[in-house]
């Protein structure tokens, strides 16, 4: 990777009160390298710099310049501007060690959606009855899922913190992928096995691997995000959160759109061969696909005894509570990711019932509501990465919250309008990428290196509890206070937390 020359870099920042905002000192943060390189200040520049201070009294001498000083300042000026052209997706593109992890995830990701597909249909084919809803089944399979991001999402954080975010990213996905491959030997195995107690034998085992499957994501989510600002210059963590942003999104909408078409075509390539395999060949190859890209990675971690010393799981949770009680900025950006996550969760469940209520729509047919969103969030976080750097992340916060809560007062009048309702969810969206990527940048951030783990398994954890909380009640509370209530307190609260983030950074300033 090519180290920046030691320039100044405070004549480039994006904007003066950035500093301000971030608490910068001498250099803006912005302009730091990955925290896994260390870079000094040439001995030669800081003498350069002394001497050019000695006597600016009252003498008016003419002062010299050499060639070299000439030359320094022209290389100066040629980088500050090459600098300020390094902006967007470009020079995180260009970062080899962040292809590599941006390519495990989109084939990490897109196994992660078609898992739920590939679920169904196993499902659908061996367990569900011909007169029986697959809704029971589903259900069982998705809180298999849940339980372990309720449980061991802070407890994972731990230990990635002491262990190398490369292993845990490898391992991860080729365990999983594992896992997957193994299914069709596993029920085949059993199939003949008697009931464990209600449920069939080759369910049971489902229900397992997906709680496995789950577990292993755990520790994958705090190991991606950790190693994002270990290979990512500072300047450039929010291109590269936006690129990863559109991303999950996109693969959201394919995932859920081409998984069924896709299993289907797998298992009839398979069936020419004998065997109906192709849906777990699809599914599992992706986890293995995305391990072996992840081997590539090079995060520039050193050795460290952490590796060799047993972590202390509860005293660590206890030292990532209380850095995150002392760092408002961190804590901050927390609710804010709390408070958003809830309200799309809750827009979840609000959706079905906006498909009833709009003429010429089915209830089943919310998935295109939430397609809109989707398509806003992956438009909001391309502009973002391409021009983001030009504002302040609070700026971009408020104004993000701010629009949130006006597409919710528009859904709350305009319920049964299907060309409003669609725009409304698309702005959404959009204004939800200026809260979720600045916020997520900036817990990237302020966390130190070795609290990272930590840090985002908790945040793992408590968005987990974010996504859960509002299916169960979002759903109870349009039944008694109707849907027009229920948008306008989501409509609160989005504001609600706007205006807390930009108070507490301008208090702290």
């Amino acid at each position: 990777m090519i180290q920046p020359s030691n320039l100044n870099t405070k004549s480039f920042l994006p904007s003066p009160s950035l500093n301000n905002i971030y608490k910068c000192k001498e250099i803006s943060s912005d302009s730091h390298p990955p925290d896994s390189y260390v870079y000094q200040v040439s001995q030669e520049n800081t003498t350069s710099s002394s001497e050019s201070q000695v006597g600016q009294g009252t003498s008016h001498s003419i002062p010299r310049h050499t060639s070299q000083d000439v030359i320094k300042d022209s290389t100066a000026t040629t980088s500050a501007e090459s600098d300020l052209e390094e902006l967007g997706f470009l020079p995180v593109l260009k970062n080899r060690n962040f292809l590599a992890l941006w390519s495990g995830q989109v084939f990490s990701q897109l196994a992660d959606k078609v898992y739920l597909v590939l679920m169904i249909a196993i499902i659908s084919s061996r367990f569900q009855a011909s007169n029986q809803s697959i809704s029971g089944w589903v259900s069982a399979i998705m809180m298999a899922f849940t339980i372990p991001a309720v449980l061991f999402g802070s407890i994972a954080g731990v230990f990635v913190d002491r262990w190398s975010k490369k292993a845990v990213l490898v391992v991860t996905n080729l365990l999983r992928g594992g896992l997957v491959l193994a299914i069709p030997v596993l029920l085949w195995m059993t199939q003949d096995w008697n009931a464990v107690g209600n449920l069939p034998t080759g369910f049971a085992i489902l229900l397992a691997l997906s709680f496995l499957v789950s577990t292993l994501t755990q520790f994958f989510a705090p190991a991606e995000q950790a190693a994002i600002p270990l290979i990512v210059e500072r300047r450039h963590l929010l291109s590269a959160n936006s690129l990863y942003t559109t991303t999950m999104m996109a693969l959201v909408v394919v995932g859920f759109a081409v998984g069924e078409p896709l299993l289907a075509i797998a298992d009839a390539l398979t069936m020419r061969l004998g065997s109906e395999i192709g849906k777990e060949l699809v599914v599992g190859g992706s986890y293995a696909i995305a391990g072996c890209l992840l081997m590539l990675l090079r995060t520039g971690e050193k050795d460290r005894q952490l590796e060799q010393e047993s972590p202390h799981v509860w005293q660590d949770l206890r030292d990532g509570l209380q850095y995150l009680g002392k760092n408002d900025r961190i804590r901050t950006a927390l609710i804010q990711l709390v408070i958003l996550f809830s309200i799309f969760a809750a827009l979840a469940v609000l959706a079905v019932r906006m498909a009833e209520v709009i003429p010429g729509l089915k209830s089943s047919q919310f998935g295109f509501l939430l397609a809109a969103g989707g398509v806003g969030i992956a438009a909001g976080a391309t502009l973002l990465g391409q021009y983001g750097q030009r504002f302040v992340a609070i700026q971009l916060s408020l104004y993000g919250s701010v629009g949130i809560a006006g597409c919710l007062i528009g859904l709350a009048i305009f319920t049964e309008n299907l060309l409003l309702v669609l725009l409304l969810i698309t702005l959404l969206g959009g204004f939800a990428s200026l809260v979720a990527i600045p916020m997520q940048t900036a817990i990237q951030k302020e966390t130190s290196p070795e609290m990272r783990g930590k840090i985002f398994g908790l945040q793992n954890n408590v968005v987990n509890i974010a996504l859960t909380l509002p299916l169960a009640l979002a759903g109870v509370a349009e039944t008694f206070i109707g849907l027009q209530a229920v948008f306008l307190s989501l409509a609160a609260a989005a504001i609600a937390g706007g205006i807390l983030t930009w108070y507490i950074c301008r208090t702290e300033t």
